[in-house]
């Protein structure tokens, strides 16, 4: 998933909750996925940092030779301004993005 082109809310706003049950019938359904889709996406994002702040990792432990390094700084500062994970789950979940397969009971005894 590309999070540089999410349009996810950056900050806090207040929903309808009718909303998000549209797709499942169950506001409590939506909310397992959107915890589910956001762990995902938590994950993706985790990688995708480490692997670009590990270009600039240094491999000397002495102190004296740490320095600044801007290119890391702006990376993480860019990774903080994006949109958490729960917002992006939500704007997939209202835009019928992401879906839940549902093993079948069997309640027919």
């Amino acid at each position: 998933m590309s999070f540089k082109n999410s349009t996810a809310e950056k900050t806090t706003i207040t929903r309808n909750t009718s909303d998000m049950e549209v797709n499942t019938g169950n506001i409590y359904e939506s909310i397992v996925m959107m915890s589910k889709r956001s762990n995902q996406l938590s994950v993706e994002l985790k990688e995708e940092l480490t692997q670009k702040l590990q270009e600039f990792a240094s491999t000397t432990d002495n102190l004296e030779e740490i320095f600044e390094n801007r290119e890391q700084i702006e990376i993480s500062r860019f990774y903080e301004r994006l949109p958490k994970t729960v917002a992006m789950a939500m704007q997939e979940l209202l835009a019928d993005k992401i879906y839940a397969r549902i093993p079948e009971s069997n309640d027919e005894k």
